[in-house]
């Protein structure tokens, strides 16, 4: 067998980054499973190996390494085809190694170790023809890089030695069909002793008089059943069965002995290295494959997609959509979607968001959120153009259904959200409000939200607040006023818009609000309005 370091080369690989530094770098926190939720991330990737908030990067080497990877997977896609057939592979050689633990070193263990092998070549073989079909195609580093690393794999003498140990393995495991069993009887015709004779390459015969008779066979022989053994009677408990099987795996573990302890030092030595390279890369081929469907599930309904243009600028707060839209509703929907332009700048790194109901509030801030979460991970944003300065984390403040409010009341379990929010955040963060302080009256609530504005016009972070809370709309000037002289980031006024007969249109106008629509269309949704109730009076009148 050749000598382990003539094996491929086994050093880390990833196809999410660049280096083990920035790999190190990712993933801490900047996205967590509960705004990934709200933000309904999952509803477009349908992920179950894998977080998505562990790969979660503002690094915009990082990014653009992995947007070479979607680009490929894009343009190539037979090559998600490939990893989507890998996935079930590699979850089968998971679950072989838990399996094999459970049973330690019996026969059905050894069994388990040629399987995995047997999968291990077969996702090899799988790779291997794929990618060397597409060579010349391939730009991305990762793709390029794995190219040439199953090309080592498939080229070394070890890979070959061990296809041929394979073969020879599984053809004599899987001659085996029946063994000979031996048992020593006293006097009594008791068992003293019980032992394997022999390993046959055919079955046993049924000694049933049909059976015989259907193969028109009529005398015994070495190979034809005279008496079945109990355990397997199918009136026998489960336990007796399992009895005489763990007897059996223990007398041909004795006859495999020799085979067997080369082969688990074989799989130790060679097949824990090379698949643990593979079963690393499982989550991140999951992220890949299951992005790469999204992108051409979106671009089959003819939704626009773009890869951001990333700013690494340090301290820069841009983002500036041209077309941003929210891929839930296209998702959901499908159709023509509404479309809207939105940008952090120097005059408005924060928004107060108002609107009518159903105006489309929700949607747009959800759609940022999704922006940026999409940049973090690699893939397009949903958008005409992009530009953005990556964020290191995502807060949402949203209405969840659970609040704890026995002990504090559902105001106080959200402003000790907000709490939570304002202590963690920093500039580089990206706060996500919808519908915040929606639990007390309108008065108490804008003054509760105006002190978290301010706050958060301190800290200098990107933060959309999507609220009902007009008097909070008002105040933007004097809260710009009082965070100034402490250097607060800028805060403006931005609205859904709403037609005078109260139609919505689902698009943002960076404006302040005039309150009329949104009074008029509460009014009306109550059935408060003058010419409802008039309505309703002449209704029951009969009139």
């Amino acid at each position: 067998m050749a000598d382990l370091d003539r094996v491929a080369d086994v050093s880390p690989l990833s196809l999410l980054y660049p280096d083990a530094e920035a790999g190190a770098r990712s993933g801490a926190g900047g996205l967590t499973r509960d705004t990934w939720e709200q933000l309904e991330g999952d509803v477009l990737l349908d992920l179950h190996g894998c977080d998505p908030g562990d790969y979660f990067s503002d690094d915009s080497d990082v990014i653009a390494y992995r947007q070479e990877v979607f680009r490929d997977l894009s343009e190539n896609p037979e090559l998600c085809r490939t990893f989507s057939k890998m996935i079930p592979l590699l979850d089968d050689i998971a679950e072989l190694r838990r399996m094999g633990s459970d049973v330690g070193g019996s026969a059905e263990s050894y069994l388990f170790s040629i399987t995995e092998i047997e999968i291990y070549v077969s996702v090899i073989s799988l790779l291997h023809d794929s990618l060397s079909a597409l060579k010349g195609s391939l730009k991305s580093r990762a793709i390029t890089e794995l190219a040439r690393r199953i090309g080592s794999v498939t080229e070394s003498d070890y890979y070959r030695d061990i296809n041929e140990k394979l073969k020879e393995l599984t053809s004599r495991v899987g001659e085996v069909k029946s063994v000979t069993v031996g048992v020593n009887l006293d006097g009594q015709l008791k068992a003293t002793s019980a032992g394997v004779l022999s390993v046959n390459n055919e079955p046993f015969k049924s000694g049933e008089l049909i059976d015989r008779i259907l193969r028109l066979d009529f005398k015994s022989d070495d190979m034809t059943c005279i008496a079945p053994l109990t355990p397997f009677d199918k009136n026998q408990s489960e336990n007796r069965q399992l009895a005489m099987s763990n007897a059996l795996y223990s007398a041909l573990t004795d006859v495999f002995r020799s085979s067997v302890k080369s082969w688990r030092r074989i799989v130790k030595e060679y097949v824990l290295e090379n698949t643990d390279f593979l079963l690393e890369l499982l989550p991140e081929i999951e992220l890949l494959t299951k992005g790469a469907e999204l992108i051409r599930s979106l671009s089959e309904k003819g939704a626009a997609l773009t890869y951001p243009r990333t700013v690494a600028e340090e301290g820069s707060l841009c983002f500036d959509a041209k077309g941003i839209y929210n891929p839930i509703v296209t998702v959901k929907l499908g159709g023509d979607v509404v479309k809207n332009d939105f940008k952090f700048d120097e005059n408005g790194t924060i928004y107060v968001l108002t609107g009518p109901n159903r105006g489309g509030k929700s949607v747009i801030t959800c759609a940022v959120g999704l922006a940026f979460a999409m940049t973090g991970l690699g893939l397009p944003v949903c958008a005409d153009e992009c530009t953005v300065a990556p964020c290191s984390v995502i807060f949402t403040h949203f209405p969840t259904g659970g609040e704890d409010t026995i002990d504090k009341g559902r105001l106080g379990e959200e402003c000790s959200r907000l709490e939570r929010i304002l202590d963690a955040a920093d500039r580089g963060s990206l706060v996500l409000l919808d519908e915040s302080l929606s639990s007390t009256g309108s008065y108490e609530g804008a003054i509760i939200a105006a002190e978290v504005i301010s706050g958060l016009s301190v800290i200098g972070c990107r933060t959309i607040f999507s609220t009902h809370l007009h008097d909070l709309a008002a105040s933007v000037g004097s809260i710009n006023s009082r965070c100034a002289p402490l250097g607060g980031a800028r805060v403006d006024n931005l609205v859904a818009e709403v037609s005078a007969d109260g139609e919505r249109s689902f698009r943002i106008k960076r404006e302040a609000p005039d309150g009329k629509s949104y009074a008029r269309d509460i009014s009306e949704k109550y059935g408060l309005s003058f010419d409802g109730i008039v309505k309703k009076i002449k209704e029951k009148r009969g009139e």
